[in-house]
């Protein structure tokens, strides 16, 4: 703010200021008791569980069904909290804490839904959202923005030989994701060749051989 405004509106309050939203993402690797208070017996201090280091941002649970936890009880774990919007945590003297449960969760899964939880569950998880396999057109903008965002020049040759090789051929689905993880493992490749990343045919097929397992 100019000194001209400053004057105008008066001091800015310096106790306020910006923040970005926390957003806290786990996948395989979460256990149940990453959702209790975590003491250090050493330190003398608590460890806040993922879901309040969430609190007004988001928790997306990636590969959810692939945890060690089983999705009953990590859903059976928030039942109240997703109904009432408030959590309660345990401390080791026995006392229990009352605190906000107000974040976004996202569950991400490519499994069956109706197979990893019942009807109730599902109900409480109002919004779903299906991320279905692109068309061509599409498989083709995700392809052009990914080189993009690699300073990789989009070559029309080696993009439609992946289409017609690599899935027309062997009747592979388009997955969104591919584009990225192929030209990734092309850039790879290139760097330990030792050579400047350039599209081509033949890298195509190197950066996929190694990618697809048929």
């Amino acid at each position: 703010m100019e000194k001209g405004q400053t004057e105008k509106f008066g001091k800015v309050d310096k106790r306020w200021g910006l923040f970005e939203r926390p957003a806290v993402m786990v996948g395989g690797e979460l256990k149940m008791e990453a959702l209790d208070l975590r003491f250090d017996p050493i330190a003398k201090f608590y460890e806040s569980p993922l879901q309040l280091k969430a609190n007004g941002g988001m928790f997306l649970i990636d590969d959810f069904g692939r945890q060690q936890v089983r999705p009953q009880d990590l859903l059976n774990r928030w039942i109240v909290p997703l109904e009432s919007g408030i959590d309660y945590l345990r401390m080791q003297t026995g006392q229990s804490l009352q605190v906000p449960f107000r974040q976004l969760i996202v569950f991400s899964t490519n499994l069956d839904p109706s197979q990893l939880v019942d009807a109730a569950f599902l109900r409480r998880i109002q919004i779903k959202v299906e991320v279905g396999s692109p068309d061509e057109k599409l498989f083709y903008q995700i392809f052009a923005r990914v080189c993009q965002a690699y300073n990789l020049a989009f070559d029309r040759e080696s993009f439609l030989h992946l289409l017609r090789k690599w899935y027309a051929e062997p009747k592979r689905t388009l997955q969104a994701v591919h584009p990225r993880d192929i030209l990734r493992t092309a850039i790879s490749i290139c760097d330990y060749e030792g050579v400047p990343p350039k599209l081509s045919p033949e890298l195509i097929d190197e950066a996929c051989r190694s990618y697809f397992v048929d």
